[in-house]
């Protein structure tokens, strides 16, 4: 992973971009924070994925298609 502060970034963004095409992730920085991370599209979506599955083993998901028979009360 390639760490750049912003003022870098906006100096070489092409370059940057070209990296990040090449299959670089690219972490943007102000001041040392993490503020963005430039991910080349496949990757981004192989880790979006991973992170489903691993979702999956906890989550629960009820039947949300079916009408609902309890009145819902707003609360003021």
């Amino acid at each position: 992973m390639l760490y750049i502060g912003i003022s870098e970034f906006r100096s070489n963004m092409s370059a940057i971009l070209q990296k990040v095409q090449d299959g670089e992730i690219v972490s943007l920085q102000i001041r040392g924070t993490e503020v963005a991370k430039l991910v080349p599209p496949d990757i981004a979506s192989d880790l979006a994925l991973a992170k489903l599955e691993k979702l999956r083993e906890t989550a629960y998901v009820g039947d949300v298609l079916s009408p609902l028979d309890e009145k819902w009360e707003v609360l003021q």
